[in-house]
């Protein structure tokens, strides 16, 4: 099985995937890099972290950082509503497997796309950045954007945003 988690060929083969809410858009991860799904809980904030990343949360004892992925993609902080969740995934930081929280406005459904359901990342029309995009997904009337964990959660777009942070968004 190929590393490479930005191939094409890799996104296209069949796959399920967890559909999920975020600012209005349907928005889908991989099943198989999603480690649980839990109700939101409170977030302890630590100083210096750039906006996208709310705080961290106690996960049965681990320490555990929580992204804003709407925040990180240049949209407003949403309301916490009963729906709201973290999705606990594993992404790739610096060549190790992290666990990491992301909030989620509601969890929606298990998604099964086949080789010809996934379309490349359009170059525009789209809220979200295209190279945090695998690809799009198509559902029935619907597309459904299949991001790249490893590439939006990556050490370098997370200390980007620190550094971001510590100059005034210079």
């Amino acid at each position: 099985m190929s590393t490479n988690t930005n191939s094409l060929s890799e996104v296209t083969r069949p796959a399920q995937y967890l559909g999920f809410s975020l600012a209005g858009e349907t928005y889908a991860i991989e099943l198989l890099r999603i480690r649980e799904i839990i109700e939101h809980v409170p977030i302890t904030r630590v100083p210096g972290m750039p906006s996208a990343v709310l705080g961290v949360i106690n996960l049965r004892g681990r320490v555990v950082p929580v992204v804003d992925l709407a925040v990180k993609m240049g949209l407003e902080p949403r309301p916490i509503t009963r729906w709201t969740c973290f999705v606990i995934v594993e992404a790739l930081m610096d060549g190790e497997r992290t666990t990491l929280g992301l909030l989620a406005d509601s969890v929606s459904e298990v998604i099964d796309l086949g080789p010809d359901d996934v379309e490349p990342p359009p170059a525009f029309g789209t809220r979200t950045p295209v190279d945090y995009l695998r690809g799009m997904g198509r559902q029935e009337q619907r597309f459904i954007l299949l991001l790249d964990l490893d590439r939006m959660l990556s050490a370098e777009e997370l200390l980007g945003l620190v550094g971001n942070a510590a100059s005034g968004g210079a």
